[in-house]
């Protein structure tokens, strides 16, 4: 988790990301241990709790600001396509996040981004990130 913490400026509860098994200038592959005390699972949802889609999205994006990072900047989350959730991720899961940078264009990155687990696709995404000037 160290690597990770040096790099993207999230914390705890929405550090979506646990750490990075390889990396290179345009892909990545991250992992995240989902844990049964996490906070969205008091309430998504009590008895059956499952990880919110909105959470594995973040994750991927989270997992693209890894490669996307410049020194001096912030990777930031500007917009998604194709989102598409294709399987449940339950505590207990490994997620892991494969991502691969497709274009550079305004000092913004488009990635493809996939989320498995146990090598089932649960989520996949076309994302776009920014950077911002750290403060």
């Amino acid at each position: 988790m160290d690597d990770v913490t040096k790099i993207l400026p999230h914390r705890y509860p929405f550090l979506m990301v646990d750490g990075i098994i390889d990396k290179s200038e345009n892909k990545v592959t991250a992992f995240k241990n989902v844990s049964y005390n996490e906070p969205q699972f008091q309430g998504h949802f009590p008895g059956e709790p499952i990880m919110p889609g909105v959470l594995i999205l973040e994750g991927m994006a989270q997992a693209a600001g890894l490669i996307a990072l410049e020194s001096g900047k912030i990777p930031l989350f500007i917009g998604a396509d194709k989102v598409r959730f294709k399987s449940p991720v339950k505590p207990g899961d490994k997620i892991i996040y494969e991502v691969e940078i497709i274009g550079k264009r305004f000092g913004m990155i488009t990635v493809n981004a996939v989320a498995k687990t146990n090598d089932k696709i649960c989520a996949k995404a076309t994302l776009l990130l920014g950077m911002r000037e750290e403060v």
